[in-house]
């Protein structure tokens, strides 16, 4: 088994479990055979970009999952996110940012001083 079936079969059944949907519904979706589907989940598929490409972007999977596993930390919370801010105009990214920040820096304060 290559080392990216593992990945990508682990991905696309997070997704599709977290979406809620068959493999028939991501199948239709991503306009691929079923079994395409049921090979990429039991980590036997080799697919072509042609089947990735709408895969990945029909369950709406971060890439990085399937290419990168080690550099993600496996969380629900950041992985929405992260899908909230790439989902952002680079306008409404800007503005974000600074209240993140200082969202997260009170959030780690508080932390802090309950911790003393």
């Amino acid at each position: 088994m290559p080392e990216y079936t593992r990945p990508l079969g682990d991905a696309v059944k997070r997704a599709r479990g977290e979406l809620g949907i068959t493999q028939r519904q991501v199948a239709e979706a991503a306009d691929v055979d079923v079994r395409t589907v049921l090979n990429i989940e039991n980590y036997k598929g080799n697919p072509k970009l042609e089947v990735l490409y709408p895969l990945i972007r029909s369950l709406k999977i971060d890439s990085r999952e399937v290419f990168y596993p080690e550099l993600l930390r496996d969380s629900p919370g950041l992985r929405r996110m992260r899908l909230l801010v790439e989902d952002c105009s680079e306008e409404e990214a800007l503005s974000l940012a600074p209240i993140i920040e200082s969202i997260i820096k009170a959030i780690r304060t508080n932390s802090a001083i309950k911790i003393e």
